[in-house]
């Protein structure tokens, strides 16, 4: 979807609520399974107000919980939250986000109005 398409309401699997913007960031998943934590790392590809997407290094399936960490453009710490594996494509996941506090709705809603101006992201730490 681009920048500026509004999601169409026709049903189709592919409709979003949130248009989704390019973001290239480092981030941390954990999942807990069978009694262990596993650990992967991987790079986001795209944000939107309710999720992100991102390839990571090992297995995740969909219907999974997962705490993630990631740096945002204009937050002053790495932003620490539990998202759901909502689809998956080879390594490349989909996650929707899980009961955001209020500032982190505020902080994901001013980035991606930043990234809709078509400002640079880079201002986070990777």
């Amino acid at each position: 979807m681009s920048r500026t398409e509004q999601p169409d309401k026709s049903g189709s699997p592919d409709t979003r609520r949130f248009p989704r913007y390019p973001l290239d960031v480092r981030l941390a998943v954990h999942v807990f399974r069978a009694g262990a934590v596993s650990y992967f790392w991987g790079r986001s590809t795209e944000i939107g107000a309710d999720g992100i997407g991102a390839t990571l290094t090992g297995d995740l399936n969909p219907g999974e919980v997962v705490s993630m960490q990631f740096p945002l453009p204009l937050a002053a710490y790495p932003f620490k939250l539990r998202a759901a594996v909502r689809h998956r494509d080879g390594l490349h996941y989909g996650f929707e986000f899980l009961t955001l506090t209020e500032d982190q709705h505020k902080i994901l809603e001013r980035v991606c109005q930043m990234l809709a101006s078509g400002a640079s992201p880079n201002s986070a730490p990777d």
